[in-house]
């Protein structure tokens, strides 16, 4: 152990020279240092005849990388540094990261907005991909803002994001919508669009709102310029223009109506032109109010595009007109109720529990009785019928019992009805998830199909529950 002890002491003494050797250095450092302070090397570059480097504070108001990045707006006369310039100390928000918020969101970060604003509270699904190109196949499961947030920033970082991962509801709406100078309506449900579209008449701020369902879209700048409740200066607003809401069976979502990407697309881009040119533009130079306009595109219509001419501001309108009872108290504590006056159900409840059978039930009831005589009526569109089915179904799209002639009126026996099929036999119908499903079922009771001993009924939670409780290998889109 002595040699080892020895070993130890030698390199404890080496350390201690190393460290006071350190100490040395640093204290010649110092003294170097300090005399170069007090006694400066004299300027080299006279002798030189390079003259020396000027330093002075940078009084452009761009810099340069902003001037080298926005070039190419920048010398457009209808933007000009003026207009640059409102672009950078604006404040926008979108409403809605997902189809429309993220081309929208992408070209306002690019055009240099200083405040970009991001409210939306979902997560990022696969089923996005196709047409929210701002996502990616990695960001699955994350946060809708935060994925928008950080492809903004990626592509101009001198821009500012805030991000609201929630859902805009009327005890937030005011006091979000307030903070910004335009807002975007980048939402898919009627609800929202109503409420986006009551806090920007609160907040007097101006609202570009834009759609997109298959192969269509409409876009429409609404309370611009903005003005009091009740003024005769200011634009109209959503309820101005649409003051009822339509029924919601008449009303289609992307899921079940579907949409083509770059439908989509353009409507975002739009929204976003249209938000660029209020900010560059700035206050109304005239004190007339423009008459609104509603632009209509059809991917596969002819023209492209069309304008429609709309109204002003309606007298009684519920939340701009003269009478308007509508107040942030009001809005806040929930009084108005979106829900009630859209008409949303969820889920519908029209048959009674003995008119329903679970996905689960059926498939048992057939296994168990191979030869059962029934009918099971698959009311969802052909595309999705194509996609995946439970064996036997017969595909009878929902729209078809719209036409007396398919559900039987009057005793008449439909095509999908066989012949050889007895009069009591049983009739099953299956959707998308259990809604028109019960609609369907209703709807051939009314005319007649039914009798004393013959069940008509649907399939509780339709395909989704099919997928759920019986056949997780079926596609569900």
């Amino acid at each position: 152990m002595e040699p080892a002890s020895s070993k130890a002491e030698q390199l404890r003494l080496q350390i201690a020279n190393a460290e006071a050797e350190l100490r040395g250095l640093r204290s010649q450092l110092s003294q170097v240092e300090t005399r170069q302070e007090q006694h400066p090397p004299p300027d080299q570059s006279s002798h030189s005849g390079v003259p020396p480097e000027i330093k002075s504070p940078w009084k452009w108001p761009l810099q340069q990388q902003e001037c080298e990045r926005y070039a190419r707006q920048l010398i457009l006369p209808s933007v000009g540094l003026a207009g640059q310039m409102r672009l950078k100390s604006a404040a926008v928000l979108v409403v809605g990261a997902g189809g429309l918020g993220c081309p929208a969101a992408a070209y306002l970060a690019g055009a240099g907005v200083g405040i970009l604003g991001l409210v939306d509270g979902d997560i990022v699904e696969v089923s996005n991909l196709h047409r929210q190109i701002a996502h990616s196949h990695t960001k699955v499961g994350m946060n809708k803002v935060d994925s928008l947030a950080q492809y903004c920033t990626d592509l101009n970082p001198h821009i500012n994001c805030v991000r609201y991962a929630t859902h805009l509801t009327p005890e937030n709406a005011a006091s979000i919508v307030s903070k910004y100078d335009v807002i975007l309506d980048c939402t898919d449900h009627p609800t929202s669009r109503y409420l986006i579209s009551d806090a920007c008449v609160l907040s007097q701020k101006p609202l570009v709102s834009a759609s997109a369902l298959r192969t269509d879209g409409q876009l429409i700048v609404l309370n611009c310029p903005p003005a009091p409740q009740g003024s005769k200066d200011g634009g109209p607003c959503y309820r101005c223009v649409f003051p009822n809401h339509r029924p919601p069976d008449g009303v289609l979502s992307c899921g079940e109506g579907g949409i083509l990407g770059p439908v989509v697309g353009v409507m975002g881009v739009l929204q976003a032109l249209e938000a660029i040119k209020l900010v560059v533009t700035g206050p109304a130079p005239s004190p007339e109010v423009p008459a609104p306009s509603l632009m209509l595109f059809s991917a596969t219509g002819t023209p492209t595009f069309r304008s429609m001419r709309m109204r002003g501001r309606r007298p009684d309108c519920f939340a701009c007109g003269t009478s308007s009872s509508l107040t942030l108290d009001a809005l806040q504590s929930g009084m108005v109720d979106y829900m009630l006056f859209c008409g949303v159900r969820s889920p519908v409840r029209i048959l009674g529990p003995d008119e329903r059978i679970t996905a689960a039930a059926y498939s048992s009831m057939i296994a168990e009785n191979p030869g059962f005589a029934h009918v099971l009526l698959d009311v969802r569109d052909r595309e999705h019928y194509a996609i995946g089915s439970i064996p036997g179904a017969v595909n009878v799209p929902f729209a078809m019992f719209q036409r007396t002639e398919m559900a039987g009126q009057g005793g008449t026996r439909p095509d999908w009805l066989p012949d050889s099929l007895p009069p009591d036999a049983p009739i099953y119908v299956v959707c998308r998830v259990g809604n028109d499903s019960q609609l369907a079922a209703r709807k051939l009771k009314e005319m007649r199909m039914g009798s004393e001993h013959r069940f008509i009924g649907d399939i509780q939670g339709g395909m989704e529950a099919w997928k759920q409780e019986v056949d997780k290998t079926i596609p569900f889109i």
